[in-house]
C-alpha cells in the first residue's frame, strides 16, 4: 500500500511545550493539503504538546493515533515533519516494525518520504540515525569541554560540588548552544521527567539560567 493508494488516514501533529500553538496549525494545513492532493479521507486529527523525546506510544494523543491504525480504522498515519513523529531511532524502529507487521503505513511530508515503500523506509531510518548521531557527538564534545573548564591547573575541581548530574548540565549547555532559551530547556527537562537537584518534578528557567551562568563563568 502506497501513500497514493491510501483512502483513510490519521493525522498526527505535535509541538513541544515551549512552541507556539500556531505550529499545530501549520502542520494541520500541510496535512490537509496533502490529503486533498492524494484524495485521502482524514478520519481523525490528533495533537500533542509534548517533547519529541517521549516515545509516540507514551504520548496521550499519540497513543490514540497509533491505536486507530493498529485497529485497521485507517490505512496510514500521516505527520507533517519527521521530528513530529519521533526523535528516537529505537522508537521509530518499533513504529515501522508494527506498521510492517500490521499492514498500515507511515507518511512523512517533510522530507517527502513514504515509508510504505522500501526505499522510503531506508532513507528515513538513515535520517533519524544521523540526527541521533549528531546529538550524541554534541553531547560528548560538551562533556569533554566541561572536563577541561572545570579543572584548575592543579587538577582540583572548580567551585562547589554540584548536585545536578554532569550529563544534565551537559544537556543544558548543548541545548543552549543550539539556540534554546532557558525557559524552553526547563520545560523540556520537566516534560522528559528529569528530576531536579532536590528531586522535584518541575524545573524553572531561573535554575537553568543559574547553571548556564555558572558554567560559562567557570
Amino acid at each position: 500500500m502506497q501513500a497514493s493508494q491510501a483512502r483513510k488516514v490519521v493525522a498526527y501533529m505535535r509541538t513541544s511545550t515551549d512552541e507556539q500553538d500556531n505550529g499545530i496549525e501549520v502542520q494541520r494545513d500541510a496535512i490537509r493539503r496533502a490529503a486533498e492532493f492524494y484524495g485521502w479521507e482524514i478520519i481523525q486529527e490528533f495533537e500533542d504538546k509534548v517533547s519529541g523525546g517521549v516515545d509516540l506510544a507514551k504520548r496521550p494523543r499519540g497513543a490514540l493515533a497509533l491505536g486507530m491504525v493498529r485497529e485497521g480504522l485507517a490505512d496510514a498515519l500521516v505527520v507533517a515533519k519527521l521530528d513530529r513523529l519521533s526523535r528516537s531511532v529505537p522508537d521509530f524502529g518499533r513504529i515501522l516494525e508494527d506498521a510492517r507487521k500490521e499492514g498500515w503505513g507511515v507518511v512523512v511530508l517533510d522530507p517527502n518520504i513514504d515509508t510504505t515503500s522500501a526505499n522510503g523506509e531506508l532513507v528515513l531510518n538513515v535520517l533519524i540515525s544521523v540526527a541521533q548521531w549528531e546529538r550524541r557527538i554534541i553531547g560528548e564534545r560538551t562533556k569533554a569541554a566541561l572536563a577541561v573548564i572545570r579543572a584548575k591547573p592543579d587538577g582540583k575541581p572548580l567551585g562547589r560540588p554540584r548536585a545536578i548530574p554532569e550529563d544534565i548540565v551537559a544537556r543544558m549547555l548543548r541545548e543552549s548552544g543550539e539556540g534554546k532559551s532557558a525557559r524552553q530547556i526547563a520545560r523540556e527537562l520537566t516534560s522528559d521527567a528529569v528530576p531536579t537537584a532536590q528531586g522535584a518534578a518541575r524545573w524553572t528557567h531561573q535554575t537553568v539560567q543559574a547553571v548556564l551562568a555558572r558554567e560559562t563563568a567557570a
